[in-house]
Formats: C-alpha cells, structure tokens, sequence
C-alpha cells in the first residue's frame, strides 16, 4: 500500500521533473540570505518599540532569554526605523514565491514513510515540521498584518516574535544539516554536470511526467514572481513611486493635496477624535512631572519657544513619508516647565483617540533629550490637520510611528 503510486506517501505520486536536489538548492540559498535579513530586520523593529520601558510599549509577555539582545533605541539617523522596516517588509513580500516554490520542491517529504528512520531522521523530520509550519505562520500574519493591521486574537507582537524565535531555530537547524549538500548541488549546477545516482534523493520522480517547462525557466517564473510583487510595493517607501504600490494598503498616491496631504494610519473619524474635545476653549494638554502639574492651552504651546525638524513617519507596516517639516515646543522644554532643567526622564503619553492601539505610548529619556523630538503644532507651515493629529501630536527622529502619538492630551514626565 506504500508504494501505491495514488498515495501522496509513493515517490510515484509526485510526478513533476522539475523537483530535484539542485532545484531546491538554488531556492533554499535565496531563502538563506533572504530569511536571515528578515529575522534580523524583524527583530530591530522589536526593539524599536523599546519594549523594556513600559508595559503600554511591550505586548509581548514573559520573553525572557529571548530578549537578550535589546538595546535602548537611539534616534539617530532620523531615518533608521524607516529603512529597516521598509526593508523587512518589502523584502517579506517580495521573497513569497520563493517560499511557496520551495515548500512546493519539497512537499514530497512531508508524506514520506516511515516518519522516521532513525534518530537523526527524525530529528530532521521534526525540524522540517517546525519550519515549513514557521514559514506559513510569520508569512501569513505579517502580510495580513500588513494588508488588514491587527486582525488577529491577541496582539500581532507576540504571535510575530515568538513565531519567529521558532521558526528561526528550525530554520538554522535545517541549514546546518542541508548546506553541504545545497553546495554540492549548486556546484554541479554551475559546473553542468549531470545528477549522479548518489546525489538522487526522495525528491526526483522515478516515473516523471513530460515536462512543460525546464528547471531553469521554472526559476525565472519565480525570479520574476518576486520581481514583480518588489515593483509593486517598494513604493510605499518613495515619493513619485506611491501609485506603482499596488499592493500596498498605503499605495495609490498622497491622500489629499496641501501641507497635510501625506499618508496617515488613522483617521481621527476611525479614532473617534470629538470635535469638540479639541476646539481652543475645550482642549488642555496636561503636563505634569517632579513639580506639579501645568495646564496649557494650545495659544499657551504656541507662545512658548518653538523649533522645526525634517522628519519622516515610518510604520511597521512597512510604509512611510518623505521628511516632513514639523513645528513645536520641544519635549525637553516641555519636562523643563515641570521640573526638568536637566537632562529630561522618560515621558508617557496618552492620547484622546478611543479606538486602535497604542492610545498610550513611552519614551525613553534619550527620544525625550534629541531637540528634534516635538509636540508638534504645525506641519509643512500649516496647522495639523484633524487626521494627522491637531491640536498637538509627538514627532520623534527614527520613531516606530505609533509611539508618535497623535491627539495628545496628557504628558507625564519620570520614573514609569
């Protein structure tokens, strides 16, 4: 019954001759330097959120020695977190043929009998579970994350890092013990030698059927597939390109015209911002750290000192703007009215939006010290408009965009 050629468990019932130990090398290799990139972008955004400092910041309970490697996050180059999750997400979907034509070559395996020959074989087996099932998992909720923001149970930050802690580990598991032979093939590829009876495993077909395409222009389909979804998503990140970002939830161009017509993620209509929550005679930031609490009306803010920064959004899903001139107090100056000459201590914000994550948000003192960290009042010399946070929103250089708070309505400075 094993060898029933109408079981998917028979070498006979994969018939395709394209699958082949040099087919799956050539993946497996763009897989390596692409995976490792994305494990290593994914986990600087984590620490984006600087999620040591506050529990409003981290969602991510009880990671233990997986959160060895966190660093408080710096401000500096303004565009840091820009770049690297724009790299991380382009990249992600950029790299979904390759995945699915790599789990594709190597689906035989998954039926193969016995589950295990020996111990090694089924440590293998184990790995190759623990990573294709990986794979899936972070695939699926980082694009549905990015395509439908938060439609999971739970936060996405936890299902995300600790699937990619597992799905890592798989993943090095299985390069330690496919490399030699990845290279081996690869060196025969280069070298057009033929595929000896010893280099043949469970992956070539003993009875193929009649090919429709060879080897090398099945890797042009998905060296194509992939070029094509980069084309239409690299343009989240570029003006002049937004519109080519088809799949991109923030593609299609700027949304409006005028000093405020660039991307935003939510609306204060979605935020449920009233109106008259923010109108000059209602509307009071307060401010409150080592000496008290102080109140100030948005005439109040604006007849302090202010300064102007050029500094883009950036969002973790993947998108952002070109530098924005943005005008405010600084937030040291801000600490320094309630009690912080010196250097300024950490500072928690709250918004007044009702609805989505991060209503409230940390800062470390270092976000809090850069004089281009701002309450904003003005954007490109005109008013905030209601969406991109009027009266007053945070601006922080290299910020993940959700810790730039947006409707601010209390600050509080020191220990959190």
């Amino acid at each position: 019954m094993r060898d029933d050629p109408r079981l998917p468990s028979s070498s006979g019932f994969w018939r395709s001759p394209l699958r082949g130990p040099r087919f799956t090398s050539v993946l497996g290799l763009v897989l390596l330097f692409g995976i490792t990139v994305l494990f290593v972008t994914g986990l600087v955004s984590y620490a984006a959120y600087n999620p040591d400092l506050s529990p409003v910041n981290d969602q991510t309970p009880e990671k233990g020695i997986l959160g060895f490697y966190l660093f408080d996050w710096p401000t500096g180059p303004h565009w840091l977190y820009r770049l690297n999750q724009g790299v991380h997400v382009t990249l992600g979907i950029t790299l979904i043929p390759v995945l699915l034509a790599k789990l594709w070559s190597v689906i035989p395996r998954l039926f193969a009998l016995p589950p295990a020959r020996s111990l090694a074989h089924a440590l293998e087996r184990i790995s190759l579970l623990l990573l294709v099932g990986g794979a899936l998992f972070e695939f699926v909720t980082g694009v549905l994350n990015v395509q439908l923001d938060y439609v999971f149970p739970g936060s996405f930050y936890p299902l995300h890092f600790y699937g990619a802690w597992v799905f890592f580990a798989a993943f090095v598991a299985h390069v330690v013990l496919k490399m030699p032979i990845a290279l081996s093939n690869l060196r025969h590829l280069r070298e057009e030698k033929e595929v000896t009876e010893e280099e043949k495993n469970d992956l070539v077909t003993p009875r193929p059927a009649e090919p429709t395409v060879s080897r090398r222009g099945a890797l042009w389909f998905v060296g194509g597939g992939s070029l094509l979804l980069f084309a239409t998503t690299v343009g989240q990140n570029v003006d002049g390109l937004r519109r080519t970002a088809l799949l991109a939830p923030h593609g299609g161009g700027d949304p409006g015209s005028g000093p405020n017509g660039f991307q935003i993620n939510k609306t204060a209509a979605y935020a449920r911002i009233d109106a008259a929550e923010t109108g000059e005679d209602a509307w009071r930031l307060v401010v409150t750290g080592r000496t008290g609490t102080v109140r100030l009306s948005r005439a109040d803010l604006a007849g302090l000192t202010l300064h102007s920064a050029a500094l883009p959004i950036a969002c973790v899903e993947g998108w952002s703007t070109s530098d924005q001139w943005w005008r405010g107090v600084r937030l040291r100056d801000l600490a320094a009215l309630v009690g912080y000459d010196g250097d300024p201590p950490d500072l928690f914000v709250e918004s007044l939006q009702r609805r989505g994550a991060f209503r409230r948000a940390a800062l470390r003192a270092n976000q809090v010290a850069d004089p281009r960290s701002l309450l904003a009042l003005y954007v490109n010399g005109e008013e905030l408009s209601p969406d991109h946070g009027f009266p007053a929103r945070i601006i922080v250089p290299a910020a993940p965009g959700v810790l730039n708070t947006k409707w601010v309505a209390r600050m509080t400075f020191g220990d959190l």
